[in-house]
């Protein structure tokens, strides 16, 4: 669908929220001259859609009384968005929503017109996501289903939960605010009453979960995304940097966003930084390059890197048992 019809399907909508307006307000809305708006007005009358206006300082352009648009006009373009939308949601949720995100599928398909599912058809052949969870979604489901609910509520929950600072499961009661996917985990943001603090836990390292009965009230100025945004700001970042050789300079620019930064050297060697929120982190990336890559800070980060060298190495000098 071109770019005029989807103006056209707009320019009901906006006649159908407010009547008597303006030809200067809807084409600045509709991003067109009002020249081009009359010319659309004359479009709708060939269609058969009821438009009149009235003259006057409280007159305008306006639907005839009682129109409506038929429900679930889509472009063609704005159908795949829903569907690549419902994709994904079965995608991320799993069995919790797979079935829902099925049927609304079906439902889409059959009221759209051959056009648009066409499209949504192509879309199936040739978009898709996948492979966006790091953790085994199956076996989250119940943890995910007890804290979709918990939330939904607003009830507390009682859990175990081990970090790998502390890998013995602590029990802790927490209100929980929402559910976040990110970097391939699912987390749980909420109150935690044992830190007295707002908090976020990483849904794989949940043990036992219980679902209380205790309501609690979700604070007023609590905002998501402020708080995951300045969660990500005040954790504590290492800033590694990695001199790959010049025979591996390609892996660098292969995934030029992971880098902070990229130096280029006159022998053709690249150095890039990265930000890790740990040691351990900043390691495992460091080692998955071997040989093309030397660390160069920080200075701890080095060293961790040369001792699990050596650890692999004494694995590897004898046969295995």
């Amino acid at each position: 669908m071109s770019n005029t019809a989807t103006r056209l399907i707009n320019l009901i909508l906006l006649l159908e929220r407010q009547p008597n307006q303006k030809a200067a307000d809807l084409a600045r809305e509709l991003g067109v001259s009002v020249r081009t708006l009359h010319r659309y007005f004359g479009l709708l009358d060939e269609l058969g859609i009821p438009v009149y206006s009235e003259r006057g300082p409280h007159g305008g352009f306006s639907l005839v009384r009682g129109y409506r648009m038929p429900p679930l006009v889509f472009s063609p373009g704005e159908a795949v968005a829903v569907y690549l939308g419902t994709s994904l949601v079965a995608e991320m949720w799993g069995q919790l929503y797979r079935e829902a995100a099925q049927g609304a599928l079906i439902k889409l398909e059959n009221v759209l017109p051959d056009e648009q599912r066409h499209e949504i058809a192509w879309a199936r052949r040739s978009l898709l996501a996948t492979g966006l969870h790091r953790a085994d979604l199956d076996n989250l489901a119940p943890t995910l289903e007890t804290l979709r609910q918990a939330a939904r509520e607003q009830r507390q929950v009682s859990m175990t939960y081990h970090s790998r600072s502390q890998p013995k499961p602590v029990q802790r009661e927490l209100d929980p605010y929402a559910l976040v996917h990110r970097w391939g985990w699912w987390y749980v943001v909420g109150f935690c009453h044992l830190r007295q603090a707002e908090r976020t836990f990483r849904l794989d390292r949940i043990g036992s979960l219980t679902l209380l009965e205790t309501p609690f009230e979700l604070p007023a100025h609590f905002n998501l995304q402020a708080y995951l945004e300045n969660e990500t700001q005040v954790q504590p970042l290492v800033m590694a940097r990695l001199r790959f050789a010049p025979q591996a300079a390609q892996l660098v620019a292969e995934s030029r966003t992971f880098w902070d930064t990229v130096e280029a050297q006159p022998d053709g060697s690249q150095i890039a930084s990265f930000p890790a929120p740990a040691l351990e982190w900043a390691a495992s990336t460091a080692l998955a390059y071997g040989p093309a890559v030397e660390v160069l800070e920080p200075p701890e980060l080095r060293q961790m890197v040369a001792q699990w060298a050596a650890l692999v190495v004494e694995k590897y000098t004898n046969p295995p048992e």
